[in-house]
């Protein structure tokens, strides 16, 4: 049956096999990592700290992984990725004794650095396993593809937490290491070689996109993820932990099931957008999606402040937000491989998950430092959702300078 596929269709299986693969084992590590050094008596903080290096080593990579992929080809950065994963796994197989916090901070960095070379050279190739005239379906082909890897993280949640409860951490750590193995040498035999490899080769400085459109829309996905993670991060479950009492399973495992519904949200983003009436999303549905997304932080924040009945409102918030959110990052995924350059596909790409990336850790900084200093509580949730209501305004003024139709 899949000899029958065309060939464009056999790489995109191998591509998304990959990357489902790839993120399973990314999720489920985290949980393993977040349970297993809690159970040791590791403060939030100290927790919190071995993901830094994670964070700030993907918006490194991001940076110069585009390039990379210009130069060596998708392919071969994919694999790096996956192998990259394989030996951080390893490096948690040592002995209880060297499992120190820089010692996980440098597995942490190094999956990190894996997960968003995968992550580049996924949605990079997609751009290249497509006609140019056929936007409808790469809208289709990115929104599975994205929607899939968050609904997999989620999953890869409960998967790290009942393989640690069936296997203990060094045997859970181990079985994943083995598994991924198998997809790393079926993909260095699977993967077409020198897909999006750059017919003319950039230079290290081209790294930086000097294609209007591409910054733009970079600037809005920066600030796009700093107003999810400035309160998702830190300030809910410190919020749903210690406000509403709930325990470490009920925390995570609302959660999950959130980043779940999200990324199915996410694959059902083209028909939610109109693209079943024959249209394609552009600047003007960038800016619309945006503003209908920064009230739901406010109305959350207002309701607070009234001091309505705080369970029902920060469920029912989050879940409108997670809808919202989702069609929001789906859509523009869809427009950043749009917009970015055939030849040298990785480069646009991978400076636009730059950005991303540092959103994400400007969010996760403020969210510690804003809850915090406003007090942890409902003000302190509060602040951080103030700050996310001006993060998506700000979303939604730069996006009014994104390309129409």
């Amino acid at each position: 049956m899949l000899s029958q596929l065309s060939a464009e269709i056999r790489q995109y299986l191998v591509v998304t096999g990959n990357y489902w693969a790839f993120t399973l084992t990314d999720g489920a590590l985290r949980m393993l990592v977040v349970l297993h050094f809690h159970s040791l008596g590791y403060s939030p903080l100290q927790i919190a700290l071995l993901f830094l290096f994670y964070e700030i080593f993907g918006v490194i990579t991001n940076l110069v992984g585009g390039w990379l992929g210009a130069h060596l080809g998708l392919n071969r950065t994919m694999n790096i990725g996956l192998g990259l994963q394989v030996v951080a796994l390893a490096m948690l197989l040592v002995p209880a004794a060297m499992l120190t916090v820089p010692w996980v901070m440098s597995a942490q960095a190094l999956s990190g650095i894996a997960k968003d070379l995968n992550k580049m050279s996924a949605k990079s190739s997609i751009k290249l396993l497509l006609p140019s005239e056929a936007q409808g379906a790469l809208y289709r082909w990115v929104a599975l593809l994205t929607g899939s890897k968050n609904a997999l993280k989620g999953a890869g949640f409960f998967l790290g937490g009942a393989l640690l409860m069936g296997l203990g951490f060094a045997g859970a750590v181990a079985a994943m290491a083995a598994a991924l193995t198998l997809v790393w040498l079926g993909s260095l035999v699977l993967l077409k070689r020198d897909l999006g490899r750059a017919k003319s080769k950039p230079r290290f400085r081209d790294i930086f996109s000097k294609s209007r459109a591409i910054n733009i829309l970079s600037a809005a996905r920066l600030c796009l993820f700093g107003a999810r993670d400035v309160w998702f991060v830190v300030a809910l479950p410190v919020f749903l932990s210690q406000s509403l009492g709930w325990d470490h399973w009920q925390t995570g495992g609302f959660l999950a099931l959130w980043v779940i519904g999200y990324g199915m949200v996410q694959a059902l983003a083209p028909r939610i957008t109109g693209r079943a009436s024959g249209q394609l999303p552009d600047g003007r549905s960038a800016l619309t999606w945006a503003a209908l997304l920064a009230s739901t932080p406010a109305l959350i924040a207002l309701g607070l402040s009234a001091e309505i009945a705080p369970t029902p409102l920060v469920i029912g918030g989050l879940l409108l937000f997670g809808v919202l959110f989702a069609i929001n990052s789906s859509l523009h995924s869809y427009l950043i491989v749009s917009l970015a350059r055939a030849d040298g596909v990785s480069l646009d790409v991978g400076f636009y998950y730059m950005a991303n990336a540092l959103g994400r850790l400007l969010g996760t900084l403020l969210s510690g430092w804003v809850f915090q200093a406003a007090g942890v509580g409902a003000s302190g949730l509060a602040a951080c959702l103030w700050i996310s209501t001006a993060l998506l305004l700000l979303t939604a003024l730069i996006s009014a300078w994104l390309p129409r139709d």
